[in-house]
Order: C-alpha cells, then structure tokens, then sequence
C-alpha cells in the first residue's frame, strides 16, 4: 500500500492510545446512534400508518361504500396506528431508562 505524505501546512493528528479520548468518542458516537435509531423508528410509524390507512380506504371504495365514512374510517385507523406505534416507543424508552437505573442501582 502507498502511504500519502500529509500537506506541509497540514496539522498531523497523532492520536496514541488515549481511553479519555476513546472514552468521549465513543460516547459522541452512542448518542447521535441513539437520535438516528429514534428518527427512523419514527419514518417506520409513519410508513406503517400511511399504509394502513390507505389500505382501509381502498378497501372501503372498491366496495362501494360512502366516501365520506371510508375517509372518516381511514383516518380513525392511521390515527389508531400511529399513536399505538408512538405509545410502543414511548414504553420501550421508559423500560430501557428504568433497567439502566435498576442495573446502577445493583452495581452500588
């Protein structure tokens, strides 16, 4: 392999085995993977329910039902769907906070 030579003016970055350094990247790196988890927890919701109130709506036309109780069922279901989904996340978070607190709490 060749090995480029750095730009004169460039500032060599040396990083020696540093565990405070580790340490902190790390931790930079667990929270933006937790934030990108939540955000596409939250698109999977989104597609799920959009899905499903479609479906109920092509369901309720293609058998000829009124338009305005389809409309009005499609949006009761996505809404069913979307906060069943948000609550499921909401308990996940709350069950992963409270084993975290019960696992430092046994280390004392």
């Amino acid at each position: 392999m060749f090995k480029h030579k750095p730009h004169p003016d460039q500032l060599l970055l040396e990083l020696k085995q540093d565990s405070a350094l580790e340490r902190m990247i790390e931790a930079r790196v667990a929270v933006r993977a937790e934030a990108d988890a939540l955000r596409w927890r939250l698109r999977l919701i989104l597609v799920e329910t959009v899905i499903i109130a479609v479906l109920v709506l092509a369901a309720g036309l293609v058998l000829g039902q009124p338009a305005a109780i389809v409309l009005r069922s499609a949006l009761v279901v996505g809404a069913g769907c979307f906060l069943s989904g948000a609550m499921l996340i909401a308990l996940t978070g709350a069950a992963v906070h409270l084993l975290a607190r019960l696992r430092c709490w046994r280390r004392r």
